[in-house]
Formats: structure tokens, sequence, C-alpha cells
């Protein structure tokens, strides 16, 4: 889990959670981070959903002392709980916190008096089988590529270089 922790504040918006999945996606190349991508993709879409578009959120991955992902996603909502619910095989939508209860060995939600942080632990992503240690000859995810726009965090919480290509997360 090279590169851990990775901190993000952004604006959370529909097309924010297909780019935050592709960074993700090119973090953690070789390696099998499938229930990381969607358990990430469902805390965003839980903002936009129950908070609304264009809230500020601050992403943050990180690895545990026991060797788990932990992914947090804080927003300024303290009062707005996410609620596992119960839905029949009818219901078109409700399932998100069904899939990360699922998905994830634990998660949960810290308040604090101006935001709350919804967090889930996963099993660290393995390489894929058949791959490479080096990644399969693709080379390393690029560096610049890693950031948001907004404070970003990299390997040891030192900034993040500038991105290679505009992500457009953050309002104008």
């Amino acid at each position: 889990m090279n590169g851990l922790p990775l901190t993000w504040e952004f604006l959370a918006v529909p097309q924010a959670v297909p780019e935050v999945r592709q960074i993700l996606r090119e973090r953690f190349e070789g390696e099998d981070a499938g229930d990381l991508l969607l358990c990430v993709s469902e805390l965003l879409a839980n903002v936009i959903t129950h908070v609304g578009e264009r809230t500020p959120v601050a992403l943050r991955v990180s690895a545990t002392p026991s060797g788990r992902v932990r992914v947090a996603v804080s927003d300024p909502a303290a009062a707005v709980w996410p609620v596992l619910r119960d839905t029949g095989p009818e219901t078109t939508s409700g399932r998100g916190l069904q899939l990360l209860d699922a998905l994830a060995l634990r998660w949960g939600v810290e308040q604090a008096p101006y935001r709350k942080t919804v967090w889930c632990e996963l099993r660290a992503p393995k390489r894929r089988v058949g791959l490479r240690p080096d990644g399969g000859g693709t080379g390393a995810p690029a560096q610049g590529r890693l950031g948001l726009p907004g404070d970003v965090r990299g390997p040891g919480g030192g900034a993040c270089p500038p991105p290679a290509r505009p992500l457009g997360l953050m309002a104008e």
C-alpha cells in the first residue's frame, strides 16, 4: 500500500465520482481494488444525494496499523446521518450502505461539532495474479495525476505536485 495516505478536498458533484475512481484505479494499478473503488463511490454518492451537490468534502484513504485500508469521507452536515435501510426487490435506491456493510470489514460514523465523517475499513488490495511486481510493465502512475484541486496530500503527508490534467472538480 505504497503512497498512502491520500487526502483530497473538493466539491461533491456527480462528475467527481468517476474521476476519483480513475485516480484511485491508477494509484492501485495492478491490484484488485474493486471493493475500495465501490465503497468510495458509494460514500461520495451518499453525500451528493443526501447532503447536496457542491457540498465540500474531504476524502482520505489511508492504511491502518493492522494492514487494512481505511476510507473516510467528511462533510459539513453533522446532523445528516447515514441510515442502513431494508430494501425490497423492487426498490430502486437505498442500497449504498448495504453494499458498504457487505464489503467493509467494519464501518461507522464519527461526529464533530461542524462535520461528520463516514468511514469504512477494507482488506488491503492484493496484487492481481499474473502481473509482475513492477505493475506488469505499465509503469507506476504519474505522481502529478494523484491530485484534485484543493488540499492534496501525497505519500507521507506531503503536498502532491499539481495534477497533470484538469479534473474540473472545483468551482470556477
